[in-house]
């Protein structure tokens, strides 16, 4: 086997005994969670924004960011559910570039695993303790998931991993609500598979354990637009993408029917600046059709400090993305409000 086995790193249990989660920010957490639970099941109107950096860089600037997504939040959490986005794992198409916070908890460094996982749990543990906020990542990696399994509130699957069986099978076995993207052709038949895996029971091998889940309920699909054999992006949050999911969803049979809307990636075709015109029309499309607004729960979106995107380098902008380029900070409150008000 040409792989060498570095070192050994410590297990989840150990990591968790050594840096535990307060009673106070488990009880934040749970409510948290409740809240969410609540949206996806229907026992909720409120809507929900998934929203934040497309990769967390750093953590003084990303709990920066938290921070002014909390005096928002009470601005308007009548009607909104904040929920934000520390991601510290990147999905690579090729396997170059940054891997995120797990992989190098500083950029400009060497890849530091032992690092990188203590890193993570630390910046979810502080947005937690700090602004009451359960924050969403992407399980790129199923095995890594207890590393954060007491702090998250929402789990995304990406666009590469959603036909995975060991990501569908650990979604099973969550209690929170976790979103299934379409994958990056654009099969929504994909999606709902994987959305179905997700809300069954299972039994399968996990960290070395056999273990059987009851079930996620509240996992749910999330529309990112897709890519053609031409390498095209094409969007899929248009009204008709959104009816189309409706009756999809009404002929399943599944629990819960509900989509969370990504309004960047190839929905925007990256292009960053739209998502405000493209959170406004989902929220039209809502309007017109009470079967679309049933359904849709909230959106996604990439938002930072700072507009647009940079290269990794020593003398990075403060609150910059080093990954996809995001919404900055002005434009990502007015949005919040202007989603408040048509709410």
């Amino acid at each position: 086997m040409n792989m060498e086995f570095y070192r050994k790193l410590p297990i989840p249990k150990d990591i968790k005994e050594q840096f535990p989660v307060t009673a106070e920010s488990e009880k934040a957490l749970k409510t948290r969670v409740n809240e969410l639970n609540k949206v996806f099941s229907s026992e909720s109107d409120k809507f929900v924004l998934v929203i934040g950096p497309c990769s967390a860089d750093r953590e003084d600037a990303v709990l920066d960011y938290i921070y002014r997504l909390r005096e928002v939040e009470e601005k308007v959490k009548d009607k909104i559910i904040i929920v934000p986005r520390i991601y510290t794992n990147k999905p690579r198409t090729t396997g170059e570039g940054y891997k995120g916070m797990l992989h190098q908890p500083d950029p400009n460094s060497d890849p530091d695993m032992l690092k990188g996982i203590l890193a993570i749990r630390h910046i979810h543990m502080r947005a937690l303790a700090e602004t009451g906020f359960g924050c969403a990542d992407e399980m790129l990696y199923p095995e890594n998931y207890r590393y954060l399994s007491d702090l998250l509130a929402y789990v995304a699957v990406g666009a590469r991993s959603v036909e995975n069986q060991q990501h569908r099978l650990t979604a099973s076995g969550l209690d929170i609500p976790v979103g299934m993207k379409n994958p990056t052709g654009g099969d929504i038949g994909v999606m709902m598979n994987s959305i179905k895996a997700g809300q069954s029971s299972h039994v399968f091998l996990y960290r070395g354990w056999e273990v059987k889940t009851q079930g996620n309920p509240t996992t749910h699909a999330i529309l990112r637009g897709y890519v053609d054999k031409f390498g095209k992006s094409h969007p899929n949050y248009h009204y008709e993408d959104l009816y189309d999911l409706y009756e999809t969803y009404m002929a399943s049979g599944l629990e819960n029917p509900a989509v969370v809307v990504d309004t960047n990636h190839s929905n925007s075709g990256k292009k960053y600046l739209e998502q405000v015109r493209i959170a406004k029309e989902i929220l039209h499309s809502c309007r017109y059709s009470k079967d679309v607004k049933s359904i849709v729960k909230g959106l996604m979106i990439e938002s930072y400090i700072e507009d647009g995107a940079q290269k990794i380098c020593a003398d990075a902008v403060y609150g910059k993305s080093v990954t996809d380029p995001c919404l900055g900070w002005e434009k990502t409150e007015r949005l919040i409000y202007d989603i408040a008000d048509v709410l």
